[in-house]
């Protein structure tokens, strides 16, 4: 079986400032510049960090990708000027509330964890652009999220979400949504209340039929939808006039809209694994003769 997956996102790496050292010891940090700007910890097999650490209180970048924390440690909550932390595939089962202190923060990767719930003062991120939640145990929506105004990017893929709450749409900057490998079996209006959203992924649901309004989405530059239970694709698709990739695999479609020409955008059509019939097949390739199409 051929199974096409989609789980990038936007997340853009923190950027270090020209000329700056990326240092992978905190005593050599401390010894050759105590006020280094960046650190990276990744795969050190740690449990802890060096106390130490936050003597280095100019730093912005902090890597702890792939080590064995249970927790963030006191030490790292003296970094106020951090803009990148990283905590991306390690054992951690909560979150400390003061996270909430990082008042520069807009990178947070939590991925690959085992976090079954957020504190509420992650809210306090005011500057948090990028937040990955992938592979954790969430159930629940973090109300507390959308209280992060500047949020951009918001992945949330593999965990227990069923529905997304009305409080979504205070995130007024939000361009990319990352939703698949949940288990929703239908995706609500409020995400059709996200005005700014560039890409939305629903990969890997139980997902029967979309909002009527999906349409509303007019900014939608990628949308992907493999491997859920839809019998159709609402006629608003087509007032999607931004939309370039559109990704179907795997539903149980027998048709798609008819005015399926009108998006001029439309770059690749991605629908393999579906009831299409013959005739179909050739009335969508003629209607999007532009278009790159794979049936």
């Amino acid at each position: 079986m051929c199974l096409i997956s989609f789980t990038g996102g936007v997340y853009a790496q923190y950027i270090p400032k020209e000329g700056a050292v990326i240092y992978t010891n905190v005593q050599d940090a401390l010894m050759k510049d105590p006020e280094a700007t960046e650190m990276n910890l990744r795969d050190k097999h740690i449990f802890h960090v060096d106390p130490d650490i936050q003597q280095l209180t100019n730093l912005r970048f902090l890597n702890l990708m792939r080590n064995n924390f249970e927790t963030v440690d006191e030490e790292v909550f003296a970094l106020k000027e951090l803009r990148d932390l990283n905590l991306r595939t390690n054992k951690l089962n909560s979150l400390p509330a003061q996270i909430g202190t990082f008042k520069h923060l807009e990178r947070l990767n939590l991925a690959k964890n085992n976090l079954a719930k957020l504190p509420p003062e992650i809210g306090q991120l005011k500057h948090l652009k990028y937040l990955h939640l992938s592979v954790n145990v969430l159930i629940t929506f973090p109300e507390e999220i959308a209280t992060c105004k500047s949020l951009e990017s918001l992945d949330l893929q593999n965990n227990q979400f069923s529905y997304l709450p009305s409080s979504i749409t205070k995130l007024k900057k939000l361009k990319d949504i990352n939703l698949g490998y949940n288990q929703f079996h239908e995706i609500g209006t409020n995400v059709c209340k996200i005005k700014n959203l560039e890409v939305l992924n629903l990969e890997n649901n139980y997902i029967k039929k979309l909002p009527e309004n999906i349409g509303q989405l007019k900014k939608l530059k990628t949308l992907v939808l493999t491997n859920n239970q839809l019998i159709e694709v609402p006629e608003s698709i087509v007032e999607m006039k931004s939309l370039e990739l559109l990704v179907v695999s795997n539903n149980q479609l027998t048709k798609l809209p008819q005015n399926m020409d009108q998006l001029k955008q439309l770059k690749t059509l991605i629908a393999i694994k579906n009831n299409f019939s013959d005739e179909e097949k050739e009335r969508i390739r003629k209607m999007l003769p532009n278009c790159t199409v794979y049936l």
